[in-house]
This record gives C-alpha cells, structure tokens and sequence, in this order.
C-alpha cells in the first residue's frame, strides 16, 4: 500500500499591486507502509517561499488541518474508494515533537524574513505511526499552506 499527501498550496497573502511572496510545494509520499510494524513510517519535504518585496517581509507559514479528519490530532488519510484512515501528522522539526499548523490548538507556524531573490526553503517533516490496521490502498489527504506577510 502507498500513502501519500497532496500539498495543495493556497495562497493568503496581504500583498500590494507592486509586491509579493508566492509559495510552492511538492507533494510528501510516505510510499508503502506495512500495517504489522511498529516502527511506522516518515517522510520529509520543502516548502519554498519567495518574495520580491523590499524592505523584506517577515513571512509566516501556516499548514490547515487535516481535510480527512479536520484536525491537528492527527491528520488522517483516507483510502481511495473506501473510508479507512491512516493517522499522520507534520511537523517543524526532524524529531516529531512540534506540530505544524495555524498556531492555534497545541500547533506552531514557523516565520522569518524572507529577502528578494534568496527563496527561503524549509523542510516539512512527516510521521505516520506503526501498527494501523488498514487494507492495502492509496491513501491520501490535503493540507492548505498559507503563508501571511
């Protein structure tokens, strides 16, 4: 079974006619997950944001909830064609500990100034626990990336 999640970017910026920071992202694949380990699976992936905005702005990115489960704890992937779920979630720091998303409900964003033409790149950390007990499927969810300038 693969497991993967679909980064939409969306867009929620403050910017005049004349100044602007975009975001992009990739998507994050857990790729196959063996439901009998304990040991889980993790992933990582970058966020790029770039600004053409002098003086430069400090930028915050924030990650939606989960649209599968409409949280923080946890997100959920949903398998293609049925209704089983994958808990996961995303984070600011290779070890798990801080969960990316609004600021709000236990969550943290992550900000800095970002400089015309040095795209700021950061690393978005992903961590599916062991020993769910899910038939084999691909399993997806969406995440919204705002970022607030």
């Amino acid at each position: 079974m693969r497991a993967s999640l679909a980064a939409a970017c969306f867009l929620l910026c403050a910017a005049s006619a004349h100044a602007a920071c975009n975001v992009s992202a990739g998507p994050l694949s857990f790729g196959p997950y063996d439901p009998l380990s304990a040991a889980g699976s993790t992933t990582s992936g970058v966020i790029t944001v770039s600004c053409n905005q002098a003086p430069p702005p400090i930028v915050t990115i924030q990650i939606s909830p989960s649209a599968v489960s409409g949280g923080f704890f946890p997100r959920r992937m949903q398998r293609a064609g049925g209704s089983e779920t994958l808990d996961y979630n995303l984070y600011l720091d290779p070890g798990v500990t801080v969960v990316w998303g609004d600021g709000t409900a236990g969550t943290a964003t992550q900000s800095k100034r970002v400089t015309k033409n040095k795209p700021w790149n950061v690393t978005i950390y992903g961590r599916m626990p062991g020993l769910q007990d899910v038939p084999p499927g691909n399993y997806g969810d969406s995440i919204g990336i705002s970022i607030i300038f």
